[in-house]
């Protein structure tokens, strides 16, 4: 029954990625945003482990990948500026070198959920202002690859193993940082870049910004409500929390632009 429901989840996670891919070809860097940055894999992960852990190892995760979820858009306003001049190489390793680095700080320090809500305010304070100065260019025709599909259910379903099957060893924080991993960004710059160039990859994953606020809900979310109402009730309002922010942010973007 594990490898059946890990093989559906890299299936479904496969077809997500495609979806944020091409949303992003054909209705814009927004779209496509708003899409990659909903928990398409740290839901399933989490959903394994609350079927292994308890509500407690569940909520700690859930804090430690609200702070590491900060991280992650430090990761992507890393990769949207060295994308525009440099090639994928450069501008994905320096932004992988930044989380990694940044995840291992953050994992020493003994964080509190107001702590690590200000964190978030912070740096996302910060990398909005990056992002609103970074250019925007539309989405030029894309090249597609045999590889795509099979690239990212590999990474994901990779990541989800892991996440689940060394939970008991690593901890709740490990495994709320691994949990959070940007597999998907990932996955999406490894698959863009080649096809549609840095400086439009840069402005997708600008955009990510936004819907990585929402994650930072979704993960609060969690961490609020699964020891009161359990993991299950508790989860699945998490992920509401997600789809309902990404939703608002599109809206309100798409006003604002008319």
């Amino acid at each position: 029954m594990f490898w059946l429901a890990l093989a559906i989840k890299m299936a479904v996670t496969a077809a997500f990625v495609v979806i944020a891919t091409k949303a992003a070809e054909r209705a814009g860097s927004l779209v496509g945003a708003m899409i990659a940055t909903l928990p398409i894999a740290a839901g399933p992960s989490y959903f394994f482990l609350s079927l292994e852990h308890d509500e407690a190892f569940i909520a700690g995760s859930a804090l430690a990948s609200l702070v590491v979820n900060g991280v992650t858009a430090i990761f992507a306003i890393v990769y949207a500026t060295m994308a525009l001049r440099r090639g994928l190489a450069l501008s994905l390793g320096a932004a992988l070198f930044v989380w990694f680095g940044l995840a291992a700080v953050v994992r020493l320090l003994p964080w509190t959920t107001v702590t690590a809500v200000a964190f978030n305010v912070v740096v996302f304070a910060v990398c909005f202002l990056l992002a609103k100065r970074l250019p925007r260019v539309p989405m030029p025709p894309a090249r597609r690859q045999w590889y795509d599909v099979p690239l990212r259910a590999l990474l994901v379903g990779a990541l989800v193993a892991v996440v689940v099957g060394l939970s008991e060893q690593l901890g709740p924080t490990v495994t709320g940082i691994l949990a959070v991993f940007p597999i998907v960004l990932v996955s999406l710059t490894l698959i863009l870049q080649p096809r549609i160039g840095g400086p439009a990859s840069a402005s997708v994953m600008a955009d990510t910004i936004h819907g990585l606020l929402g994650f930072s809900l979704c993960c609060l979310t969690a961490r609020l409500l699964v020891p009161p109402l359990g993991a299950a009730l508790g989860l699945i309002l998490s992920l509401a929390m997600s789809v309902g922010a990404n939703m608002g942010i599109l809206a309100v973007r798409r006003r604002k632009r008319r």
